[in-house]
């Protein structure tokens, strides 16, 4: 699995190049930044998801209540 200083870079990396790119040797078009953002959200939640659960279920007894 890359991590994440890896994807980042390779955001970074996209948003500061051209979107499409044509020479002598043929035309090259990358995804759009959008996708790439929301490709490092869904691998963000599923390394989070990983950890654990978010949310912690507790009963709360206030004192002097029987």
């Amino acid at each position: 699995m890359p991590d994440d200083p890896t994807i980042t870079d390779a955001i970074r990396e996209s948003a500061a190049g051209p979107k499409r790119a044509e020479g002598d040797s043929g035309s090259v078009e990358q995804h759009d930044l959008k996708d790439q953002i929301e490709a490092d959200r869904y691998l963000s939640s599923k390394e989070a998801a990983k950890k654990g659960l978010g949310v912690r279920m507790t009963k709360v007894v206030p004192p002097g209540a029987v």
